[in-house]
């Protein structure tokens, strides 16, 4: 493919200009347009590593001559926006320079036997982002969340996802009925109660709930869990962040996984078990 001709936008008035500020700006602008905006080259490689397709690419005009050309190529169509306007578009304090306009991926049914993590109303969009990156990176393949999480494809939840959500299956919206489909085991976190995680006999596959970060998990999937894990604290902190305690959870479920792998004397981890930044 080669780069397409670019369009030049100068006008603040003009339709896609509006329509990205509102992507950026609008945590649930994205259900609306059924499109995201990925703003930042490393967002918007790590789409591209993953096979995805932009349906346009948007460049501050004066990057666009030292853009790199995989970029320049990755769409139908480039376009350029003024440098005085893309202020207004970007949602960052420091706004980069380049953004990809990607078509949001159709909200998958549940895989009821998929490797999960379930979202129970987490409301920040960092932790969400965070327990996204975790998954990706210890062998989960799908995230459950519950109707008042934060919303997933929001710009927040991509930027600190840092490309997790193009390897994930997400679901979002969803109710504590369509959490009970899952043929998976289904383990709480608790602060409070159940085995300690590092004595704990974890299966493989399995769904992890993380909940609220000031309610926990709700009553409703306590009792529907086949197991309640904590975290051992012995420097004495009542909780943990919940990106926090999502990422040590699914790295013990990794470590299972791996075990998996080394008893069927399997060569090599999955692809990017490994994989750093």
């Amino acid at each position: 493919m080669t780069a397409a001709s670019p369009l030049v936008i100068q006008s603040r008035d003009n339709a896609l200009v509006k329509d990205l500020r509102r992507l950026s700006q609008d945590s649930t602008a994205y259900r609306k347009q059924g499109r995201v905006w990925l703003e930042g080259d490393h967002l918007c490689s790590a789409a591209l590593v993953r096979g995805m397709q932009p349906q346009i690419a948007v460049f501050a005009e004066s990057f666009w001559p030292f853009a790199p050309t995989e970029l320049k190529q990755a769409a139908d169509k480039n376009v350029l926006i003024a440098d005085a306007l893309w202020r207004d578009i970007s949602g960052l304090e420091s706004p980069a320079q380049m953004g990809f306009v990607m078509a949001l991926p159709d909200a998958n049914a549940l895989d009821v036997n998929a490797p999960t993590v379930v979202l129970d109303r987490l409301q920040d969009a960092g932790n969400v982002g965070s327990v996204l990156r975790s998954a990706s990176a210890f062998g989960f393949v799908q995230i459950a969340a519950i109707k008042g999480t934060a919303a997933l494809w929001s710009a927040k939840v991509l930027r600190a996802g840092m490309g997790a959500h193009f390897a994930l299956r997400l679901v979002e919206g969803l109710s504590e009925q369509d959490i009970a489909t899952l043929q998976v085991p289904l383990l709480a976190t608790s602060s409070h109660r159940g085995d300690f995680l590092h004595q704990a006999q974890l299966p493989w596959p399995c769904a992890w709930v993380m909940g609220h970060e000031g309610q926990g998990v709700s009553p409703a999937l306590e009792e529907r869990a086949s197991a309640h894990i904590r975290i051992a604290q012995p420097g004495g902190e009542e909780s943990l962040n919940v990106a926090a305690a999502a990422a040590i959870c699914l790295h013990a479920s990794g470590a299972k996984l791996l075990n998996c792998y080394k008893s069927i004397a399997c060569q090599s981890p999955a692809p990017g078990f490994f994989g750093g930044d």
